[in-house]
């Protein structure tokens, strides 16, 4: 039991890391109807933006919150200036283009940033520094959490809380919302369409570089191609909650991380990647929408 509350943890953070991934897609997805593939990418330029502002500023010879806190919004004004650009010039352009058009257009650009960072960042795989000083803050019932552990928990549930006050709370939100359900009629109505879905690039993004810097802080093993899986694996999660359901996005993400923290421990870690997809398979056969997707009615 006690091994069980352990994996449990490891998986709660695991999979908030997802989550805050996942956001991006489905937000994205909720306003476009388009799947941004090169998000993964952001999520990989955030650690890297993470990393560099940590060396630049000597953190590692002095880990504190604060410092921790500082390469955090680093990361995070850096992904949300590059969500903005790849908007505007990548996807805006073909905003009335075939549907076909615009998903080539997202696989390029994924491509694009995974070999501009080997250029840029080098091949070679770099280590994050350590930020925060890992220690053990709870132990007990046979299980234990770290600095490390609470921290990435503490993040990710007050970046989602966030969000979730923006969309349904403020204006801002309420303008998301309309030009997620008719993007022509909230333009009539005096929403400024495109502001917003730069916006929501511009949230997502800050989300991705968000996981970014909790992963290198976790996981410090850092390369150009890092966003490629644990991009794919937070599409699945949105996928899996509903694509464009934010709550949906939060649990496939949560339910994703703990579920491949169980094959670790109680079976192989052979399997951890393809577990995703078979998790997708199975609730794309019972409920093709997702767990929390409504079936949208088609006029003929």
């Amino acid at each position: 039991m006690e091994e069980f509350l352990q994996h449990i943890i490891n998986g709660l953070s695991l999979g908030s890391i997802y989550a805050l991934i996942a956001l991006g897609y489905t937000m994205v997805y909720g306003i476009l109807k388009l799947i941004n593939f090169a998000h993964g990418d952001v999520y990989m330029v955030g650690a890297f933006a993470g990393y560099y502002a940590a060396r630049f500023l000597g953190v590692e010879q002095n880990p504190s919150l604060l410092n921790y806190l500082i390469v955090f919004l680093f990361a995070m004004v850096t992904c949300g200036i590059l969500g903005f650009t790849i908007e505007r010039l990548a996807y805006r352009p073909l905003r009335k283009a075939p549907g076909l058009n615009v998903l080539i257009t997202a696989i390029g650009v994924s491509l694009f940033l995974e070999n501009a960072g080997q250029v840029v960042f080098g091949a070679d795989p770099k280590f994050f520094p350590q930020l925060v000083p890992f220690k053990i803050i709870f132990q007990g019932f046979g299980f234990q959490i770290s600095s490390l552990q609470a921290l990435t928990l503490g993040i990710s549930l007050t970046l989602m809380a966030g969000l979730q006050y923006i969309i349904y709370k403020t204006r801002l939100g309420a303008a998301m919302r309309a030009v997620s359900f008719n993007r022509d009629v909230a333009l009539l109505m005096g929403v400024p369409s495109n502001k917003i879905i730069s916006f929501t690039f511009v949230l997502g993004s800050i989300l991705a570089a968000a996981a970014g810097v909790l992963v290198g802080t976790t996981y410090p093993r850092l390369d150009p191609f890092m966003g490629l899986l644990p991009g794919l694996k937070a599409f699945v999660a949105a996928v899996i909650g509903g694509i464009g359901n934010v709550p949906g996005a939060v649990f496939g993400g949560i339910l994703m991380g703990v579920a491949e923290e169980m094959v670790v421990g109680y079976g192989s870690s052979t399997y951890r990647d393809a577990l995703a997809f078979a998790i997708l398979i199975v609730i794309l056969l019972f409920k093709p929408t997702g767990l929390f997707g409504k079936k949208d009615g088609e006029k003929v």
